[in-house]
């Protein structure tokens, strides 16, 4: 049997998500890593007020994601696969081997600034509990204008769907979603309207800057959530990395196509556990937990009890 790390994407972080990751060598080594190549000390970035940006969030991310995996495998705790949601897809191919830490640090600044440039306020992401992906794009089809512009954006799981847009047409959906039996509609914390088709010119800026780096065929499985396919050629991967802010994610038939592959324990990196409870119904007769809120010495012997029975 297999073991698969998560790492989530916008929307997951919290103050203080830095200085909450372990007190260890390989932690302290990847936030050192990420301040010479920021110019800048990493903890400044993870306070209420710096989180209002998009780059400091994703940077946060990114950083909290591999010092975590790092911080595992220096207690011999390794994953076989990774699987990564949005932003999370980049430290997920650094501790595949497919993208080397640094080159990470600048290509998710580089990001992060983009998407901010791109849409500085008035837009969005929300989600919809309750519809399912035919229902919701029907609905969304009523509000989409050029004024009013609103996308069909992340499958989370069967009856859980982000939708990215305009203010005005996210609200428009979500009461749409209500009045057509919807239990729940609510604005998440996303200050962008990522993967949708509003970032495509974006997506495609980023997509010039991986010219500059080098991608490596990984040494695990790598799991695309926005193609919900497992990769392998470093092209697509760097495709799939430079231009998901541009595609939908497909959470749920990642997590499926992970548990089809073997993997029967999906650990979430930090910080906190929505990749979890969003993983937990596909993953059938797998276990699914995130390292917030569990003893190190539990997480370790959950990958040591799971690489046992393989």
């Amino acid at each position: 049997m297999s073991v698969l790390f998560t790492f989530p994407g916008q929307g997951a972080q919290r103050a203080g998500m830095l200085r909450a990751l372990p007190g260890d060598a390989a932690v302290a080594a990847t936030v050192a890593e990420a301040a010479e190549v920021l110019k800048q000390d990493p903890l400044l970035l993870d306070t209420a007020v710096a989180l209002a940006s998009t780059r400091a969030v994703q940077l946060c991310l990114l950083i909290a994601g591999v010092a975590m995996a790092r911080s595992l495998a220096l207690q011999g705790a390794l994953p076989d696969m990774v699987a990564g949601f949005s932003i999370g897809e980049y430290p997920a191919a650094v501790v595949a081997g497919a993208l080397d830490f640094a080159d990470a640090v600048q290509l998710v600044a580089r990001r992060g600034q983009l998407m901010e440039e791109a849409y500085p306020s008035g837009h969005g992401m929300a989600a919809i509990i309750g519809l399912g992906t035919a229902q919701l794009e029907a609905l969304v089809a009523r509000v989409h204008t050029a004024a009013t512009p609103v996308y069909v954006a992340n499958l989370n799981a069967r009856r859980q769907i982000a939708i990215a847009g305009s203010d005005a047409g996210l609200q428009a959906v979500m009461a749409l979603a209500l009045s057509h039996g919807a239990s729940k509609a609510e604005r998440l914390a996303v200050s962008v309207p990522s993967h949708s088709p509003l970032f495509d010119a974006a997506a495609q800026q980023l997509r010039a800057d991986f010219d500059k780096v080098t991608l490596r065929r990984p040494q695990l499985v790598y799991l695309s959530s926005s193609a919900a396919r497992t990769l392998f050629d470093p092209a697509r991967i760097c495709d799939s990395l430079a231009l998901n802010m541009a595609r939908r994610v497909h959470w749920a038939d990642t997590v499926r196509l992970a548990w089809e592959r073997g993997a029967r324990l999906a650990l979430e990196m930090p910080p906190g556990s929505v990749l979890t409870r969003l993983t937990v119904p596909e993953f059938g007769d797998g276990v699914a937990v995130c390292c917030d809120g569990n003893r190190i010495e539990s997480l370790l012997a959950l990958v040591s009890r799971e690489h046992a029975g393989a």
